[in-house]
């Protein structure tokens, strides 16, 4: 028996003196490590290693010769023959090559908010929106392409993600905007301003669904956006986009309001960047015209003298938009120390356009403003932002951020307003070798806003200030090259007009697992904190024959987002891509709404708006998507993507009374209930529970391309009863102009279907010329009460690159 032991015991050591290590490196073809990429013995297939961080990869195997192979998704698989000598190592650096499809791995630079990270190590639902996608939409403000996004609703120029918020003319979105990590919602309103991003010189679009103060500051309640202006390549570029078109008649002939002609669009964006020695310059601009597709209010003639003239008494010719807009990026590199760069970006615009409220009627008004909700605007808006990052020889890296933001806004009906909003971020990160290898990301915040409007003196003043501080960090951490964690937390402090506190700690948590080779699973939970702008809190004003009332109680809103999703690369012939879902839970506190009652009776109005505090709410729901490219000869290539997002948002507190009015027979007391106009479902107002989104577009040898989009929305289930009773009021009153809805609610609340198409032709790699078409079908259709969309637009585009 011993003798059978030490025999065993002899073979083994044999066995084990007889291997050798193979050791090398995998890279893509611009050599680039590939990270994950696995190694395996073709005559074991349980023999194998991935690369790490560095693409290295370590295989011990037989004594002889060996096959092995080498496979990464979206690569060419690669087989070799190896001769591997007893203990000994042999070397064999891998390049692997691509299928020539789908690599956006490779590259798109994702970044979450202030934290860079790569895909695998990404814990929160993000979509990307590349520049290439800008420019072939003719997209002339930035909203238009974002509302492509599957699981975001743009809805009048307000942001929803997931069914986060309902709406609120705009005011105090729950949704961060932020301009290379600097916010960009007006300091007073929370409005974003989307005309004022530079479309031409975008590098991407990221958006990040979900609670998100932690990472992207207060107002990130139910997600983010996140968009990253360039810098010059090697080469240097210019680049012009000039456009016209027009938009159609509506479909149904009554409506139409101008007899003579479309109305017309025209502009041009145009673009230079290049690196002049240690510097990057980088500048651009935007001039727009667009007449419109809405007409000025009309009044019915025994009303006529009940409206002063900087009301309701516009032409056409006011109601047209006009835009013109530059900007510029300079950075330096330090020549006497390494790892400096310093530099100033700025942008500024001025505008005129008509800010539309509500049409006239649901029949041959759809298409033109009521009296008392369209005013004229005449905004001057710009921003200077120096900044400096400092990457040092051991790991540290430290960045600095500033920006002033001066907005005024010259509007009708003593509307004006003015904000100056002075922000600064300082953010410091570093990985600890001796810690594990820690990596260490915190800084501090500070956002002051200070805002002069008649309107705004609900507080006791027109002027008031908002004062935001915050320090944040963040831990991450790596294991066994397939986990990911993120532990992180902000504390926020708000003082308000100097009198006014406010401080709340806000957390989140994150992982990803690599589950396999492009399969990763991520699991998120985080809090969102929003306090309630200048505006919400203090606007007082009247607006035709209703007034706004202040709330200088207004409570801040808070949020939760717990989140599940799985995200896998798939090859399926020629198709490349990554199918993505995640299951999500909502829960909203203090959700602040827009709100019509008698709200002060010793005021000329009485009744008007408010905003309140209404309460608990949830959503829950599924974001699904599915994006790539297939590549199916040398000439042809499909790039593709399609989301489907289900909400189910629903109220936690339909009976609880958050406000009582001062109704002069009988004070109101405000539920959910009460205020809805289908409460059957406890469905929160102005939501749709099912959204489509989809792009696809097809690239002939580099020189034709055509394309189409799609966008789905499923019908409203929910929103105010006040609408109701205003369509009966106004036909009560005959000294207030009929204004109605529900006919065309009841008519129209099924579902809406819009389809988009582009086609461009490449003469060469300088001159391309695009027709794009919107609204293909010229759907009239609505997306929130009382105001029309557009009808089709067709533009005509000619680029021009050098």
């Amino acid at each position: 028996m011993r003798f059978l032991l030490f025999i065993f015991c002899c073979l083994t050591f044999l066995s084990y003196s007889q291997e050798g290590t193979v050791i090398g490196q995998v890279v893509d073809e611009k050599g680039k490590p590939l990270i994950g990429a696995s190694v395996i013995y073709r005559g074991d297939i349980t023999l194998g290693a991935s690369t790490d961080l560095e693409g290295n990869y370590k295989l011990k195997l037989p004594e002889g010769r060996n096959k092995i192979i080498c496979r990464f998704t979206d690569k060419i698989t690669d087989t070799f023959t190896l001769d591997v000598v007893a203990n000994q190592f042999v070397e064999h650096n891998i390049t692997l090559k691509n299928y020539g499809s789908f690599t956006e791995l490779d590259e798109v630079e994702i970044r979450v908010g202030k934290f860079d990270k790569r895909p695998e190590d990404i814990t929160v639902s993000l979509e990307i929106i590349g520049p290439e996608i800008i420019e072939s939409k003719n997209t002339r403000s930035v909203e238009t392409i974002l509302d492509q996004t599957p699981g975001l609703n743009i809805m009048d120029g307000e942001p929803q993600i997931r069914g986060g918020s309902g709406f609120t003319f705009g005011v105090g979105s729950k949704v961060a905007v932020i301009v290379d990590d600097m916010p960009l919602l007006s300091g007073d309103a929370g409005r974003p301003e989307w005309g004022f991003i530079p479309v031409e010189n975008i590098k991407q679009i990221e958006v990040v669904k979900g609670a998100g103060s932690v990472l992207s500051g207060s107002s990130a309640l139910s997600g983010a956006i996140h968009i990253r202006t360039k810098y010059p390549s090697n080469d240097p570029l210019t680049k012009v986009n000039i456009y016209t078109g027009f938009y159609s008649y509506p479909s149904d002939s009554s409506q139409i309001w101008q007899d003579n002609r479309p109305s017309l669009i025209s502009g041009a964006n145009f673009l230079h960047s290049r690196k002049m020695g240690n510097w990057d310059i980088t500048f651009g601009g935007n001039l727009n015209y667009d007449e419109g597709y809405i007409g000025a209010p009309r009044l019915d003639p025994y009303i006529a003298q009940s409206f002063p003239d900087t009301v309701s008494n516009f032409t056409n010719e006011q109601m047209i938009s006009k835009r013109a807009r530059i900007n510029f990026n300079i950075r330096r590199r330090s020549k006497k120390l390494k790892g400096l760069s310093y530099g100033l970006n700025g942008n500024g615009m001025l505008s005129e356009s008509p800010m539309i409220y509500s049409w006239l009627n649901d029949t041959s008004g759809l298409y033109q403003g009521y009296p008392g909700a369209t005013f004229l605007q005449k905004q001057t808006i710009f921003n200077i932002d120096p900044y400096l990052d400092l990457n040092l020889d051991s790991g540290s890296k430290h960045r600095l951020r500033a920006r002033f933001l001066y907005t005024d806004n010259d509007i009708t009906a003593g509307q004006s307003n003015q904000s100056e909003l002075y922000y600064f971020d300082y953010q410091f990160q570093r990985s600890y070798a001796k810690l594990a290898g820690i990596e260490f990301i915190g800084g501090l915040s500070s956002t002051y806003t200070d805002s002069y409007a008649e309107m705004y003196a609900g507080s006791g003043s027109p002027e008031n200030t908002l004062l935001n501080v915050s320090g944040y960090a963040q831990l991450e951490k790596k294991m066994w090259e397939i986990v990911n964690i993120s532990v992180g937390g902000r504390l926020e402090y708000f003082e308000l007009n100097r009198n006014e506190t406010a401080i709340k700690p806000v957390f989140r948590a994150g992982g990803n697992i690599k589950l396999h080779q492009e399969t990763y699973l991520r699991m998120s939970y985080g809090q969102g904190y929003r306090f309630p702008t200048i505006t919400e809190r203090f606007i007082q004003t009247g607006v035709g024959n209703f007034g706004v009332f202040a709330n200088p109680n207004l409570k801040p809103e808070t949020s939760t987002n717990s989140e599940v999703g799985i995200k896998q690369g798939v090859k399926i012939g020629k198709i490349y891509g990554y199918i993505d879902i995640a299951g999500f839970w909502q829960e909203y506190d203090n959700t602040i709404e827009y709100l019509f009652g008698f709200w002060d009776l010793s005021s000329p109005f009485g009744a008007g708006f408010k905003f309140l505090n209404t309460g608990k709410s949830r959503v829950i729901g599924i974001d699904a998507s599915f994006s790539g490219k297939a590549k199916l000869n040398k000439k042809n290539e499909i790039t593709f993507m399609f989301g489907y997002n289900y909400v189910l948002p629903t109220t936690l507190n339909p009976d609880a009374v958050y406000a009582v009015d001062e109704h002069p027979v009988q004070p109101k007391e405000y539920t959910y209930n009460n205020t809805s106009l289908d409460s059957s479902r406890q469905i929160l107002k102005y939501r749709f529970l099912h959204n489509v989104k989809a792009d696809v577009f097809w690239d002939y040898n580099e020189k034709i391309s055509i394309g189409g989009s799609l966008k789905y929305f499923s019908k409203m289930e929910n929103m105010d009863g006040v609408i109701a009773e205003f369509e009966e009021i106004t036909q009560m009153v005959e000294t207030i102009q009929n204004i109605r809805y529900m006919d065309y609610f009841k008519a129209n609340n099924n579902g809406t279907w819009i389809i988009d198409a582009r086609v461009s032709y490449a003469f060469n790699k300088k001159h391309k010329l695009a027709l794009i078409c919107s609204n293909l079908l010229n759907n009239s259709y609505s997306l929130r009460p009382l105001k029309i969309e557009s009808p089709r637009t067709l533009m005509l585009q000619y680029t021009l690159k050098l």
